[in-house]
């Protein structure tokens, strides 16, 4: 029996292995180095953040099922993106998606933070949310601590990405989804996607922590990248 990974396309296949030597470094190496610290993304104005971050957060992953479900997305689609692509251009497609999704993940924080603070970053003194006192009480404290100190990892934003060049480069093909018993088309499931990470976003639940605007950053960008280089849909792949 052929192995499932056989085929997969170059760059595909260095992502996913890079992701997995990442997440298990992470762990292998917890009592000598922090690489969450090192490399996951902090907002800017945070003593935490470092210039390589908005690239190397996409190696980073917050458990397994993080990891597996990101790189489950990869497999399943980025094959067929880097095959009409080419490598060189889904590598470059794949990591400007994820740095177009920090971009606006930290957008939309510094807009939070400003309308708490007045302004876009949090006074070194003050980074105990035991001490912040905006006129919105402890909440708006711990909303404001959260939002400066959380750090952003994971390869979802580059994922979003990849769906979104797939549903615009493969819009007939027809896909089945766990708990859907009827096929969708590529296109009518990645619009329904970002319309829900949309919502979520807005939304802002409570104890929601997932970066719902770094999901519709690498989408965006990946959107305007299709069209920027003239990527024509085809129905060539099924």
């Amino acid at each position: 029996m052929q192995s499932p990974f056989a085929n997969l396309t170059p760059v595909v296949k260095n992502l996913v292995i890079i992701n997995i030597i990442f997440f298990i470094a992470t762990y292998a190496l917890r009592q000598f180095v922090d690489l969450e610290a090192l490399f996951a993304a902090y907002y800017p104005t945070n003593p935490a953040f470092k210039p390589w971050q908005p690239i190397t957060y996409m190696f980073m992953h917050a458990g397994f099922t993080h990891l597996f479900f990101n790189m489950f997305a990869v497999f399943m689609f980025g094959p067929l993106l880097e095959q009409v692509m080419g490598s060189k251009k889904f590598f470059n497609y794949y990591f400007i998606t994820g740095i177009g999704a920090f971009a606006l993940y930290m957008l939309v924080q510094a807009l939070q933070i400003h309308a708490i603070t007045g302004g876009f970053t949090v006074p070194h003194s003050e980074l105990d949310s035991s001490y912040f006192q905006y006129g919105g009480g402890q909440e708006q404290a711990q909303k404001l601590y959260s939002t400066f100190n959380g750090p952003m990892l994971g390869a979802s934003g580059a994922v979003f990405g990849i769906l979104v060049g797939f549903g615009l480069l493969f819009p007939e093909l027809e896909m089945m989804i766990i708990f859907i018993p009827v096929p969708i088309k590529a296109k009518y499931y990645v619009l329904g996607y970002v319309v829900l990470e949309l919502y979520s976003g807005v939304r802002q639940a409570s104890g929601d922590n997932v970066a719902h605007f770094a999901h519709l950053g690498g989408a965006l960008i990946g959107f305007i990248l299709i069209k920027i280089w003239g990527l024509r849909k085809t129905n060539n792949f099924y």
